[in-house]
């Protein structure tokens, strides 16, 4: 079904390549091979695996059905940057599709934020969730869905900041608002203040690249640290080096769109400053991470590069590459296969990352 690779195989995702096509595979679903790293502890790393292993996984027919869908319509940016149109649409709120979930809204400082407990999540293992958007749109109302799942899956408390949007605050306003937000989620539950047990960030997007950025930030200003990282479909470099920028058919956004992004966000700021390009960060002191990327999109690239980059520092990376699928894949509803597997796997990912109770 999918594409999981530890960094170490990178170049067998070349090898087979991101305009492999999805339209003629078989529509039955293809079980985990013994080389995936999701049956793995954290801390190894996958025996190499066959190039035929790689082609022989295949996309649920609704995954095919879904991306062919998609590319009837031309992606975000394709033609004009329309700020206005995006940021209504990124910040529209959807309610949760899991039932019985608890929605709690609070204000750090003068940071809007909202709890999302599923039943049976554990108040005190806390995910801070950063939304996508360009760092120019979105909000936490957009991914109550997506934080559901997740909560569901993972057993824990998820919480979401509307951190502050360029061009009216650009960098590094929405980072400090990030680290604020963890800073203060560390040492208040949902219904009272206490210490978290423990607590990990994720985020899609822009928010993969805050989710890297904010565990830098916390490391280099001696901060509480989370116990893992969760980047899905990471922007990580400004300077627009990833090759899958110029050959990714992205069916959700355009890579017209990256100088406009980056302009709107940095301002006059260093496109190589590591907390706004992460590929560039040192990770050593960083905890685990799991990456998630889709095949089909312009920053799948900068997410491997990352996560090479993060892995060559000494940090303990899981890199997961999903076949046929796109952009942030997990947050549509409804689910497809893949994306139920996906938060699945970022659910192994924080029980295999908590401390014994």
């Amino acid at each position: 079904m999918r594409t999981i690779l530890s960094t170490s195989l990178l170049s067998l995702l070349l090898a087979f390549g991101a305009d492999a096509a999805v339209g003629d595979q078989p529509p039955q679903k293809s079980p985990v091979t013994k080389n995936s790293p999701a049956a793995l502890a954290p801390d190894k790393v996958a025996a190499p695996a066959t190039a035929a292993a790689v082609d022989s996984r295949v996309v649920s027919s609704e995954g095919r059905a879904y991306l062919e869908n998609m590319r009837r319509s031309a992606p975000f940016g394709a033609t004009d940057f329309n700020l206005e149109k995006l940021r209504a649409g990124m910040g529209s709120r959807r309610e949760p599709t899991i039932k019985g979930v608890e929605l709690i809204r609070v204000k750090v400082d003068d940071i809007p934020c909202e709890w999302v407990l599923a039943p049976g999540a554990d108040p005190d293992v806390r995910l801070l969730y950063l939304h996508g958007g360009g760092f120019v749109s979105g909000s936490g109302g957009r991914y109550l869905p997506l934080a559901a799942h997740l909560s569901a899956a993972a057993k824990c408390a998820v919480f979401l900041p509307d951190y502050r949007l360029a061009p009216e605050h650009p960098f590094p306003a929405g980072l400090d608002d990030c680290v604020r937000a963890h800073e203060w989620m560390a040492a208040n539950g949902p219904s009272r203040p206490g210490p978290a047990r423990a607590t990990f960030v994720a985020g899609d997007s822009a928010g993969g690249n805050l989710t890297l950025s904010t565990l830098l930030a916390l490391r280099d200003r001696k901060l509480r640290q989370p116990l893992g990282g969760i980047p899905i479909s990471p922007c990580t470099d400004f300077t627009f080096a990833s090759e899958s920028l110029k050959t990714v058919e992205d069916p959700v956004i355009s890579a017209k769109t990256m100088p406009k992004f980056r302009d709107l966000y940095l301002a006059d700021g260093d496109p190589k400053n590591p907390l706004a390009s992460p590929v560039f960060a040192d990770y050593r002191g960083i905890p685990p991470l799991l990456f998630q990327l889709g095949e089909h999109e312009m920053l799948r690239d900068d997410g491997i590069r990352a996560a090479k980059k993060a892995e060559a520092d000494g940090a303990s990376v899981k890199l997961e590459v999903w076949k046929g699928m796109f952009h942030v894949f997990q947050s549509r509803e409804p689910l497809l296969p893949e994306a139920r597997e996906a938060i699945d796997h970022a659910a192994e990912f924080i029980r295999a990352n908590l401390p014994p109770k």
